[in-house]
């Protein structure tokens, strides 16, 4: 696989590499000011070391957004997306599943899941709109505000020709 992801946007101003370990501070100020309960260090530093595909999305030299998947035998999980909240609104999360997408039908993958939170109805539009269905929900996933949030679970069918 090549170092570099390509996707369809090829005229965007934003490139994909591979995430490193020292990355991982402006993985970390990206996941602290986009989410109430961020990944730790530890967690990322985890997935790297255990080689689950991890990219991450630069713009003019900088850090903007990042993705992780997990993948096992035909299926995949993407286990984090994230666009900085500054970069939000120009097409960059689409850009990233999109990647990731291509990434796991490289490796043979045939089916991807997700979690989402119900209450993040811009990231589910999106889901949907690249082809992902919700099949289910797990009750109590997500920490929360007030205590716990579910999870929706979403699928999409991966075939070589998309």
């Amino acid at each position: 696989m090549s170092a570099v992801a390509v996707d369809a946007d090829s005229g965007a101003n934003a490139a994909l590499r591979p995430m490193r370990e020292d990355d991982l501070d402006a993985v970390i100020a990206i996941e602290q000011r986009a989410y109430p309960f961020p990944w730790t260090r530890g967690i990322l530093r985890d997935c790297l070391r255990a080689d689950y595909p991890a990219w991450v999305l630069i713009e003019r030299e900088k850090i903007i957004g990042y993705g992780v998947l997990s993948i096992a035998a035909d299926e995949a999980h993407i286990l984090n997306i994230c666009t900085a909240p500054e970069a939000q609104g120009r097409g960059h999360g689409r850009r990233l599943l999109r990647s990731l997408l291509q990434i796991a039908r490289g490796r043979g993958v045939r089916r991807m899941f997700l979690e989402v939170r119900p209450s993040n109805p811009h990231a589910i539009a999106l889901y949907h709109d690249e082809g992902f269905n919700e099949i289910g929900r797990r009750p109590r996933y997500y920490p929360a505000k007030d205590g716990r949030e579910d999870a929706l679970v979403m699928a999409m069918e991966l075939f070589a020709d998309q």
